[in-house]
């Protein structure tokens, strides 16, 4: 069998492939609905996609409704070995005809009563952009308080529907908040924008809430090239200072930037990180996550520095040229996949070579890892929860 032999071979160099399976079933991955219909959602069909991003591609079989998606939800999760979670956008509940100011928990009472069929966590996202007030380019650093404070309660009821996906769910829920703001060409003010982005956000985390609250930043997008409010630096030093999550997207930096080296940096100064993991090409594009370096880099910074309890994954990618079910799949898979190389890695023996400067038996026991069999660990991993080991 298999896996017996590479269980043989792991603990040749003193891995435990039982206890790596057992940790790595405990591991939930929130995957994002919005994978299933291009970021349209069900609010108004009319609307286009704005704040600097974009859906590509004409692949038949978005979701229409609700219902369809969790259907396509259903048949993905079949797929997925694991603890799994749904991260919804506030777009995506029983919303027509509700302006995003007046969204309540009861616009998401399906989702919750579906989750709790089938042992879910629901995480959310407030959604500050493809509306009219968010047509300048500007939300909760806009100069008109009027448009900031719509914003701001738009924010607040999302918090809240957090919180009642938290107490529902018997899980704490993620709730983020990303923004588009910014502007096209160089501004000659970059300062009062990020005084009134504090303000806002002041006023949205004021009630403290059973959830776990994040600040996600972005490097640029389509329209707002030159500056974006939400910087990096921003939104670290906000984290930081308020004791909330820093989300870290995985397309949201310089092309020549990865997420794989801030994590252990930035675990240091906040005490949640969220993961937003998607692969860019060139930008913030949004491409179905592969089984590549930065995806195992990633995984192995999570583990290697015992951040599983601290550091909360979701997979964010909107990718409309292939089925969208397999897009879930194939990259919910993957990052699974990552978590368990990374749990089969000798980390202690490694680290241990390397704080004695023996960097000859670290760099030989990293390359022959590379070759062991852990695709058979995998298939059995797959085996005991009634998965395919494969697709296709």
């Amino acid at each position: 069998m298999m896996y017996n032999y590479a269980k043989e071979q792991y603990a040749a160099i003193g891995v435990d492939t039982e206890n790596a399976l057992r940790i790595l079933d405990t591991i939930p991955v929130s995957m994002h609905c919005w994978q299933g219909d291009d970021v349209r959602g069900f609010e108004r069909r009319d609307s286009g996609l704005t704040g600097g991003i974009q859906a590509t591609g004409n692949h038949p079989g978005a979701a229409r409704d609700a219902d369809e998606l969790r259907a396509m939800i259903d048949r993905a999760l079949s797929q997925i070995p694991g603890a799994s979670r749904i991260n919804l956008h506030a777009i995506y509940g029983d919303v027509a005809g509700v302006e995003r100011d007046q969204i309540e928990p009861k616009h998401f009472s399906a989702w919750v009563d579906w989750a709790k069929e089938r042992n879910l966590g629901l995480d959310f996202n407030p959604t500050l952009f493809s509306h009219p007030k968010s047509a300048d380019g500007l939300t909760l650093s806009h100069p008109d308080k009027a448009i900031r404070d719509f914003w701001i309660e738009h924010c607040k009821r999302g918090r809240r529907i957090a919180a009642y996906f938290s107490k529902e769910l018997g899980a704490k829920s993620a709730v983020n908040v990303w923004i588009g703001d910014g502007f096209k060409d160089v501004p000659a003010d970059t300062l009062t924008p990020r005084k009134r982005l504090i303000d806002a956000m002041d006023e949205i985390f004021a009630e403290k809430l059973d959830i776990i609250d994040a600040v996600e930043s972005k490097l640029f997008g389509i329209g707002v090239e030159s500056y974006t409010v939400g910087s990096h630096e921003f939104y670290m030093g906000y984290a930081v200072k308020n004791g909330i999550a820093l989300c870290l997207d995985a397309g949201h930096f310089h092309p020549t930037e990865v997420i794989s080296a801030k994590i252990s940096a930035v675990s240091l100064f906040v005490e949640r990180l969220l993961l937003h993991v998607s692969r860019p090409m060139r930008w913030d594009s949004d491409h179905v996550i592969m089984l590549d370096d930065e995806l195992i880099a990633i995984a192995k910074e999570i583990v290697r520095h015992n951040l599983l309890n601290r550091v909360h994954i979701g997979l964010d990618y909107f990718d409309g040229s292939i089925d969208r079910v397999t897009a879930w799949t194939v990259g919910m898979r993957n990052m699974r996949k990552a978590l368990l190389i990374a749990l089969l890695e000798p980390y202690h023996t490694l680290r241990d070579a390397e704080h004695e400067f023996n960097f000859t038996k670290r760099l030989t026991l990293m390359e022959e890892g590379k070759t062991l069999p852990w695709t058979a660990v995998w298939d059995e991993y797959c085996s005991r929860k009634n998965v395919p080991a494969r697709l296709g």
